[in-house]
């Protein structure tokens, strides 16, 4: 599989304590089959995925933060209809920030998924272990899952390393009349990051996908997925 994934992600104070945000997302993902067992099955070449969600941010006082976001998605095989194919719901955290300045707390997101309806808890944390170690969510928590940890280490001002773990899930509709597929499985990922300058920055992901399920529905089939090797760039750039 490849996947293509681009991501655009305003955000402006309203004051003091409200600050709202938004996030805009295209997803291309490309599958090759080659699995016999497949061969009866409902099968895709091309899922498009795209993704719309705002948050509002809230600072009742120093120490705490509450945030609620609701969220769209539309993901569907090139064989279905988008329109068939839409998932919305919202994620609500609260996290305390410390004297230190570290900051931790949780949160739960209620999908309405295709054809499902899901609870998502997750865990938020943004914790400075040391000068250069720190503990904190690699992923943003959304329909593909909750936010994930990754323990990173900073060299310096311009290169950081980490390791890091999550558990992921897409479901997307690969045929109309509700016919959907679910892959479940957890990745875990080593990362290097260069900060090439204030604006632009690098990230380079060598990756293992395991313990991946295939569920297809309504037929109730399941079945396993071969653990994977993976690697991944990304680029951001910030306006």
């Amino acid at each position: 599989r490849d996947q293509w994934m681009f991501d655009l992600k305003p955000g402006m104070p309203l004051n003091k304590q409200w600050f709202i945000g938004a996030k805009l997302g295209y997803d291309n993902l490309d599958y090759d089959w080659t699995s016999t067992s497949m061969a009866n099955q409902q099968t895709w070449d091309k899922i498009e995925r795209y993704r719309a969600s705002v948050s509002l941010s809230y600072r009742p006082n120093e120490h705490w933060m509450i945030m609620l976001a609701p969220k769209i998605q539309y993901a569907a095989a090139d064989n279905a209809s988008l329109s068939n194919a839409q998932s919305y719901g919202a994620f609500l955290s609260a996290m305390y920030r410390f004297s230190s300045g570290n900051m931790f707390g949780f949160g739960v997101g209620y999908l309405n998924d295709i054809d499902e309806v899901r609870t998502v808890p997750f865990i938020a944390v943004n914790w400075q272990i040391t000068e250069k170690l720190k503990l904190g969510n690699p992923f943003s928590a959304g329909f593909s899952g909750p936010a994930g940890l990754e323990l990173s280490y900073a060299m310096n001002s311009d290169w950081d390393f980490g390791v890091g773990t999550s558990k992921r899930t897409n479901r997307f509709l690969v045929a109309d009349e509700e016919e959907t597929a679910e892959i479940d499985e957890w990745v875990s990922f080593a990362r290097v990051g260069w900060k090439v300058n204030s604006s632009f920055s690098v990230n380079g992901y060598a990756g293992y996908f395991f313990n991946g399920e295939l569920e297809l529905n309504p037929q109730n089939s399941k079945q396993g997925i071969e653990n994977q090797g993976a690697v991944a760039l990304d680029f951001s750039y910030n306006f």
